[in-house]
């Protein structure tokens, strides 16, 4: 068995079906399909249970959240690689193809992530990424590197769009499963993945990703939590080569002042203030989202984003 496709399913009747057709229709057929039900109220088991694919197979568990369903998915798993697609997005038919040629023909890295297309827009993500400095290739993080290159590298790989070597996601732990994490549950290993591994980037887009269909927050409609790797990093710096503490610091800082940026804006000056104090980095008035973070720890912060609020809505 060359791969394990993992789906996690909650609450998500409307997609599921179409997620399933697109991993049916792959070019590539050496793979099973574990879909995790975590705690569905709907009729989303009852439809992956008439999926009409005798490589479909459904794994029943109390709602525990993504990173936790993600996980028993990686348990169950009889892959070499594992990918991972959530309910409601699809892949397009060379997806897992292309993504296995680039795992094969480079033998040295541990994930190959691809672009995608954006719905309901249906624009590419390419033109985004490579303003942001990505481009095709292998990477491999070192001490020089820009943190804010590591940031975009980690916002870039999203689950749904990243295929891995099973034992090296087994060997960094899985996604984050503490207390039902909803949001950046992946990114927690993504980042411990980049400041230890070398990882491959493919900016054709091979998937859709169906925005319309997610969440308020993953969509920044609504205030998210803090990523967990800012409030538990202990675990990522402790498993940080010594050579890139350094690196590791700065990147963290940069992701601090972005989401207290993001904190002041809901009106959440406190926390915003606090998450800043947990990373007293030298210099740091020197990295993005510095001054922005810097508005928003105060009551200015907040006030102008209730009033931006204000008028998008309107």
């Amino acid at each position: 068995m060359r791969v394990s496709v993992i789906i996690p399913l909650f609450n998500k009747a409307p997609f599921v079906e179409r997620a399933l057709a697109s991993v049916a229709a792959q070019t590539f057929t050496d793979f099973e399909v574990i879909v995790i039900n975590d705690g569905s109220t709907d009729e989303g088991p009852k439809i992956v249970k008439m999926f009409a694919d005798a490589r479909v197979q459904i794994v029943e568990q109390d709602n525990l959240g993504p990173g936790a369903a993600r996980n028993r998915g990686i348990a169950e798993a009889h892959g070499e690689f594992v990918a991972f697609l959530d309910a409601d997005d699809e892949w397009l038919p060379e997806y897992l193809s292309e993504s296995v040629r680039l795992l094969d023909e480079n033998k040295q890295v541990a994930t190959a992530t691809s672009g995608y297309f954006q719905f309901p827009s249906g624009t590419s993500s390419e033109g985004d990424w490579r303003e942001r400095r990505l481009s095709d290739g292998v990477i491999r993080v070192e001490s020089e590197t820009d943190p804010m290159y590591v940031v975009s590298l980690l916002a870039y790989m999203s689950p749904c769009t990243t295929v891995a070597r099973a034992d090296i996601v087994r060997k960094w732990g899985g996604f984050y499963a503490v207390d039902h994490c909803p949001y950046a549950e992946d990114a927690h290993l993504w980042l411990k993945m980049l400041m230890n591994e070398s990882v491959i980037i493919n900016l054709k887009p091979l998937a859709r990703i169906h925005f319309e269909a997610s969440s308020a927050t993953q969509t920044r409609r609504a205030i998210r939590p803090i990523e967990p790797f800012l409030i538990h990093p202990e675990e990522i710096e402790a498993n940080c080569p010594p050579y890139l503490h350094n690196l590791l610091a700065r990147v963290l800082t940069i992701r601090a002042l972005k989401t207290a940026s993001m904190l002041g804006y809901w009106g959440k000056c406190r926390e915003a203030r606090d998450l800043v104090k947990r990373f007293p980095l030298a210099g740091s008035w020197r990295l993005p989202y510095y001054t922005s973070s810097l508005v928003c720890r105060t009551a200015l912060g907040s006030a102008i984003g209730k009033f931006h609020r204000t008028i998008s809505v309107g």
